[in-house]
């Protein structure tokens, strides 16, 4: 099967598809006849295997042990918990000083950041880790470029368009045949329209964040 269906099927996106191929978590078979990759049965189980580890949090390495026999998902799996009590634990103290400031009936510009902080750096050191939102503050910008590019493509060959319908009204006579009209002002059409899709696509790959996610472990 193409790789369309097995997204429809698994639930993953073509591009997390393709990023669990380079980490080398699956290896499809290539036709002879065209060199399209062809899935199978067996890509499709492994896939669903990967899709219940990552929502489990596992990172890909391990999931690469488990694949390789080098460990069993029980290895994996006690790992992975200890893991996952150090996060707890994180958020614990986290939580800790949330409930320590919401008694506090302080307005921000009284409130002692530095203290604060100090304190946060010294349980740090001692192996806490706080949630860093600050990545996220700047996601917007991911919308900013596409958006851009897609606004000036738009435009351009908007204006093209415009340009060449006006163009042939001015001097009917002089115009080329319609099927010759139709087919120039198609061309720009196509781009635009090619252009939208690139932008919705990279929007929703954006939102989703699944390759990006990966990417982490």
């Amino acid at each position: 099967m193409r790789i369309n269906e097995v997204e429809a099927q698994v639930g993953i996106t073509k591009k997390n598809i393709r990023f669990y191929e380079e980490q080398g978590l699956l290896s499809p078979r290539r036709s002879s006849e065209n060199g399209y990759r062809d899935y199978g049965e067996r890509e499709v189980a492994q896939l669903r295997q990967i899709k219940l580890l990552r929502k489990l949090g596992l990172p890909l390495e391990e999931i690469r042990q488990m694949q390789s026999g080098a460990h069993t998902v029980g290895d994996g799996m006690r790992r992975h918990l200890v893991t996952l009590e150090r996060e707890t634990r994180n958020l614990e103290q986290a939580m800790e000083l949330c409930r320590e400031l919401k008694d506090r009936d302080e307005r921000l510009d009284a409130l002692d950041a530095d203290g604060l902080l100090a304190r946060m750096e010294q349980l740090e050191r001692e192996g806490t880790t706080f949630q860093d939102k600050q990545r996220q503050d700047t996601r917007r910008l991911l919308y900013v470029a596409p958006a851009v590019v897609t606004l000036l493509t738009v435009v351009l060959m908007g204006g093209l368009i415009a340009l060449m319908l006006w163009g042939f009204s001015v001097d009917a006579a002089e115009a080329p045949p319609l099927p010759l009209v139709a087919a120039l002002v198609a061309i720009p059409a196509v781009v635009i329209l090619g252009v939208l899709l690139a932008l919705i696509q990279r929007v929703g790959e954006i939102e989703k964040g699944e390759a990006e996610d990966a990417r982490k472990y």
